[in-house]
């Protein structure tokens, strides 16, 4: 019920988001009936269908390749929904602006072409003053008679005036005439033309939206290309040192190099998979640590996109730990198949390194399996006089490692926040985002990771593979 509650509700948050999209993109810059409205109005609806598409088709058991087909549209759209939203929400601020400016400057056009310089009083023309009126010469002044047709011609003598003559007036005789003569000590003076009040523009509000909207799309399209070509090209390498009281001095500088989150699937394959182990293999780490989300998706599907993980060389070997992840994707069959690969298990183990302990924890997703963390076999029996490193997958067991005596946690999920602000949703679910931080005498380092999952974008939080390197303060 919950969960049938929570798809009702994103689905109109998505329904809500589109017809706004729509209303920017579409409706303010087209013309009713023209084929770039038909376009927009049909993306309109089949974007958010290949993404629901996308988002479902591996959970309800579709064909893998109906998956892939899905996911690079799919997915991309969502992300770019999102930063052409964020744009379009910016835009709303600049747009009554250039509304205004357009404007101001259209009167004072409409000014400048009427001849009423700026600040002129309505009623005097350029070049007289307010205090006495011009005469017209005899030669200029209108004459009634030739411009007003007789009635014998079917035409109203009211529908025809004379350019001069600002308003009608009650006809007497004195001012019909055809020889007219102003009265005595008056002049003759012709209206002045008072510029219109500018009407609602349509073209003005065209032209900004057309601006505004081509703004956002620039700016949108261009955030989420960049995003996804730093996915693509592949992590890079970071490197810190963590002093640990109890390591050896023997130990001192042994490196592990991290990763996590790969997200092998529909979108990231093969070739995702031999691009992060040629990395990794060029640090020459003592130890290779695999903290979960490997994959998404069955062994059947994607074992060969994960092959290349047999390549991985450490002096120590690779270990593997499971993410949340993997138990929507058959955790038993990945942890066979990595380890028919050559990497190492640790499903609540641990094993003696050179100079410290190694543990590792299945992710808390297991508990639904009877499968999560069990901290008591991983490291109830160990010595705490040595170091201890221990890979979990999910940050907030942090807790869980202070209580064990852990010296250093090693952890990934959160991917950085991936797509900013998602960023600051991520430190609402996590006690570190990404980097090193403590937790009284534990250090929790939490990777970016190596891969993204949903869409193959990532903004404000690049991918990485973190090279750790243990000190000895004995050394």
């Amino acid at each position: 019920m919950v969960f049938a509650l929570v798809g009702l509700v994103v689905l109109a948050l998505l329904g809500a988001v589109h017809r706004y999209l729509w209303r920017r993109f579409v409706g303010d810059t087209t013309a009713p009936g023209s084929p770039l409205r038909r376009a927009g109005t049909v993306a309109a609806f089949v974007l958010p269908l290949l993404s629901v598409g996308a988002m479902t088709s591996g959970r309800v058991g579709a064909p893998f390749w109906l998956q892939q087909v899905l996911a690079w549209p799919g997915f991309l759209w969502l992300a770019c929904l999102l930063y052409l939203t964020l744009a379009l929400l910016v835009g709303e601020v600049v747009r009554p602006v250039l509304l205004r400016v357009l404007a101001r400057r259209d009167r004072k056009a409409l000014t400048a072409e009427s001849g009423t310089p700026s600040g002129a009083p309505s009623g005097t023309s350029p070049g007289t003053s307010s205090g006495a009126l011009a005469e017209l010469p005899e030669e200029t002044r209108p004459r009634t008679e030739e411009l007003v047709p007789s009635r014998s011609g079917g035409t109203s003598e009211a529908a025809v005036r004379t350019a001069t003559e600002p308003m009608a007036e009650p006809e007497t005789e004195s001012a019909t005439g055809p020889e007219a003569e102003p009265a005595a000590g008056s002049a003759a003076q012709p209206a002045a033309e008072v510029p219109p009040a500018p009407a609602p523009n349509p073209s003005r509000r065209l032209f900004v939206s057309r601006v505004v909207g081509g703004a956002a799309a620039a700016a949108g399209l261009a955030t989420v290309g960049y995003g996804t070509y730093g996915v693509l090209r592949g992590p890079s390498v970071r490197r810190i040192t963590v002093p640990l009281a109890k390591l050896p001095r023997a130990a001192h500088g042994f490196r592990i190099a991290v990763v996590s989150d790969i997200h092998i699937g529909p979108i990231l394959g093969r070739a995702h998979t031999r691009r992060i182990v040629d990395t990794i293999n060029r640090t020459s780490p003592d130890l290779v640590a695999v903290v979960g989300d490997l994959v998404d998706g069955s062994v059947a599907d994607l074992g060969s996109a994960a092959e290349p993980l047999a390549a991985l060389r450490a002096r120590h070997g690779s270990f593997f730990v499971t993410g949340n992840h993997e138990y929507f994707s058959g955790a038993e069959q990945w942890v066979d198949h990595v380890r028919e690969l050559g990497l190492h298990p640790l499903e609540n183990a641990r094993v003696e390194i050179e100079g410290f302990d190694l543990a590792g924890v299945n992710d808390v997703a297991g508990e639904t399996e009877g499968q999560g963390p069990d901290f008591v076999k991983a490291l109830g029996d160990r010595d705490r006089g040595r170091a201890s490193v221990l890979l979990a997958h999910q940050p907030v067991v942090i807790h869980d490692a202070v209580e064990h005596g852990v010296d250093l946690q090693l952890s990934g999920h959160t991917h950085g926040g991936q797509l900013w602000p998602g960023n600051l949703l991520a430190e609402l679910a996590n006690p570190t985002v990404a980097g090193l931080e403590r937790y009284g005498d534990t250090q929790l380092f939490v990777s970016r990771g190596a891969g993204a999952w949903g869409p193959p974008v990532r903004v404000g939080a690049p991918s990485d593979i973190t090279v750790v390197e243990l000190a000895s303060r004995q050394a």
